[in-house]
């Protein structure tokens, strides 16, 4: 990884060098510093390596453009629940041609073949119609949430040391992480609570982990040995509420 939160393309390219044709598996965009991965050129890398891209797509799906063939790879995952569709319900989107596969879930002919179990399908008709309601949705609220994390950020940088992770690379516009060194991750919550603002300490994924996030670590932020004080690592998602 970079210093700016990205996959290292010719750390990637040496590691497909020395052995043989491998699965890569790599993150559209980090969940918790926002950070849009290069995709498009590690399928380059991957490819003529002659192996095989798989693009776990979650957090971008729904807040920036999705394109299988966009991003050359060969497998995408995405999940119902990140763009506001039932939980429990997520997709396995193949590049054409793509074969080979031997399914983990054996039985009936299901889903062609490579999952076996009775569809859900009114989780599958949920997803549908949040994909549509979120790609319809998805021009007008990138201007929008940029602005609000943008307008975030500024007022952050007014406290001095404070972090923002891979703010000099291409991210999502509903994520930002920051952390202000040497002040506990708890005490930050508290005092953005008291001001009637939400963040969280660390990844929703990682909820009742008490070790300091590894993405957080990956850029070289660590707490002090031998003391309470560290990084508050608090990652901050807007969230539209209804009526």
């Amino acid at each position: 990884m970079t210093k700016s939160g990205l996959l290292d393309l010719d750390h990637l390219r040496a590691l497909l060098a020395s052995g043989p044709p491998a699965l890569v598996s790599v993150m559209s965009a980090n969940n918790e510093t926002g950070a849009i991965q290069p995709v498009k050129e590690a399928a380059e890398i991957v490819h003529a390596a002659g192996s095989l891209l798989h693009v776990d797509a979650i957090q971008a799906f729904g807040k920036i453009p999705f394109d299988i063939n966009v991003m050359n790879a060969d497998l995408v995952t995405l999940s119902a629940h990140k763009i506001g569709g039932p939980k429990g319900v997520g997709a396995l989107v193949l590049a054409e041609g793509l074969a080979g596969f031997e399914p983990l879930l054996r039985g009936g002919g299901q889903e062609r073949g490579r999952r076996a179990g009775t569809e859900n399908v009114a989780g599958v008709a949920g997803f549908g119609a949040a994909a549509k309601a979120a790609m319809g949705a998805r021009e007008k609220d990138t201007v929008r949430l940029e602005g609000l994390r943008n307008r975030l950020e500024a007022g952050l940088r007014q406290t001095p040391g404070v972090i923002v992770f891979s703010e000099d690379a291409p991210r999502l516009p509903n994520t930002t992480l920051f952390t202000v060194p040497g002040l506990k991750a708890e005490t930050a919550v508290i005092g953005f609570d008291l001001a009637g603002i939400a963040v969280s300490s660390g990844s929703a994924c990682s909820s009742g982990k008490v070790q300091p996030s590894h993405v957080a670590a990956s850029h070289g932020i660590r707490p002090k040995s031998g003391s309470g004080s560290g990084a508050a690592q608090s990652g901050l998602e807007y969230v539209e509420c209804g009526d």
